[in-house]
């Protein structure tokens, strides 16, 4: 793990003891922040006294390469903190920002100096390190929120595996596939593609029901319903026949102008409408032939998805599903994926986000709005 006989735990003013077990490997050629903490704790002798740290736990220590990043060498972390002029681990906003830069860049570029990965992309290598780190016990894997979670009764929240049903976006020939509709997709921003292939790597099992809510009863186990997130991601498709079957309500019962009812829309009737490969004659259905061809030549006609325009706080999730989920549905013609997803920033209203929770609700009335009361 290191080339030093002895390691210390030091202190590190962003790292939060109370999250996992407080302690993080450190890696200050990579890191901006560790290196910016280290730097800290040789050039301070104050803060050493302040914490009970000796000279020789700190002073002899200095950076090792581990990665080469094109553009950045073995020591991306110190070169890019002194170009962004960070004077300490206090200076957060700058250290955020190369701190996304470096790990990106490390991510897809980086590759490795040290080990028996050595000469290998960490793109590459990062899972089989993880796997053979867990085999021999030097490391666990434990889930944990993404953010802290309070309940309503002022309790934090943990992360607690139960039985129930999960989406394994983990499968490797999935994801394999979803690569490939990534590597397609226009983002029109190269951060966006960054962020939606990153994610893909790190998803794994998702839970997609619960027992309480909104939402479509999962049809093997009735007891439980699809969460939203899960429940989202091809529901384009629908908008192709959605005038065809519906004549105003939202619930199905107002019959669209073919008439037919909602129990008629059996999966093998769905399986006709979007894949076309299913003889009519199979189908069991009183639904006449003509109409099911109106259904599909809708959809053959709408689909794919052109463009989706979505938030970027839903890319690790929602965009992510959105791109899985349309390769599992249509795996055999890649004609139907998805062909480009536009994530925006957040509106700005007097310096503050605008969000769903706002107490205030603003209806723009066209595409013009005052700079000075709005801005992205």
């Amino acid at each position: 793990m290191t080339s030093y006989d002895i390691v210390y735990a030091l202190p590190m003013l962003t790292v939060k003891s109370e999250k996992g077990t407080g302690i993080v490997t450190c890696v200050p050629s990579d890191s901006p922040d560790d290196y910016a903490a280290l730097r800290d704790l040789k050039n301070k002798k104050p803060l050493r006294e302040k914490f009970g740290i000796t000279d020789e736990m700190v002073l002899p220590f200095e950076p090792l390469p581990v990665i080469d990043i094109p553009g950045y060498g073995s020591m991306a972390a110190p070169d890019a903190c002194e170009k962004a002029n960070v004077q300490s681990q206090n200076d957060t906003e700058a250290l955020a920002a190369i701190k996304e830069q470096l790990y990106l860049k490390g991510f897809y570029e980086g590759v490795l100096l040290v080990g028996e990965f050595a000469g290998k992309k960490i793109q590459a290598v990062k899972k089989e390190i993880q796997k053979r780190m867990v085999e021999r016990g030097d490391a666990c894997i434990y889930n944990e929120p993404e953010r802290q979670v309070i309940s309503r009764s002022g309790d934090e929240c943990v992360v607690a595996l139960c039985d129930q049903w999960y989406l394994n976006y983990g499968d490797e020939a999935w994801k394999v596939e979803t690569r490939k509709a990534v590597d397609r997709l226009n983002t029109y921003n190269d951060s966006v593609k960054h962020n939606l292939s990153a994610t893909v790597e790190w998803l794994r099992e998702h839970a997609c029901c619960r027992s309480f809510g909104l939402g479509t009863r999962l049809p093997w186990d009735p007891q439980y319903l699809i969460e939203s997130l899960s429940d989202s991601t091809i529901y384009m498709a629908y908008y192709t026949v959605a005038h065809l079957l519906q004549g105003g309500g939202v619930d199905g019962r107002v019959p669209g102008p073919l008439h037919i009812k909602p129990e008629d829309m059996q999966p093998r009737v769905w399986d006709y409408i979007f894949y076309g490969n299913v003889d009519y004659a199979e189908l069991n259905t009183s639904v006449e032939k003509w109409k099911l061809d109106k259904l599909r030549h809708e959809f053959v006609y709408w689909y794919p998805v052109d463009l989706r325009a979505s938030g970027k706080d839903l890319i690790q999730n929602h965009l992510a599903y959105f791109l899985f989920n349309h390769v599992a549905i249509w795996p055999d013609d890649t004609s139907k994926w998805p062909k480009s997803i536009w994530a925006n920033g957040h509106l700005m209203l007097n310096n503050e986000k605008v969000t769903f929770f706002c107490d205030a609700l603003l209806l723009f009335m066209g595409c013009r709005c005052q700079s000075r009361l709005a801005t992205f």
